[in-house]
């Protein structure tokens, strides 16, 4: 798992998740705006805001991504 700047070009979506540096915990982005220079989101159930540059984008390798996938039941798929 890497972390990278949220530059000028980027872009951040609501229900992304991204790792906020002071307090070392991973938020899932409820609101983006660059103009006001916040990020609003949740951690660890509580609504949070900060400044983007606070925050950091998460990348996952291909093999990491293909791990964290989910499984889906496949018990009803023969029927």
């Amino acid at each position: 798992m890497n972390f990278a700047e949220i530059t000028d070009d980027s872009s951040v979506y609501p229900g992304e998740y991204v790792y906020h540096e002071p307090s070392k915990a991973i938020v899932l982005v409820g609101a983006f705006n660059r103009d006001e220079d916040f990020i609003r989101g949740l951690r660890n159930g509580r609504l949070m805001e900060d400044r983007i540059s606070h925050f950091k984008k998460i990348n996952l390798t291909k093999r990491e991504a293909r791990l964290r996938r989910i499984s889906r039941c496949t018990s009803c798929k023969g029927s």
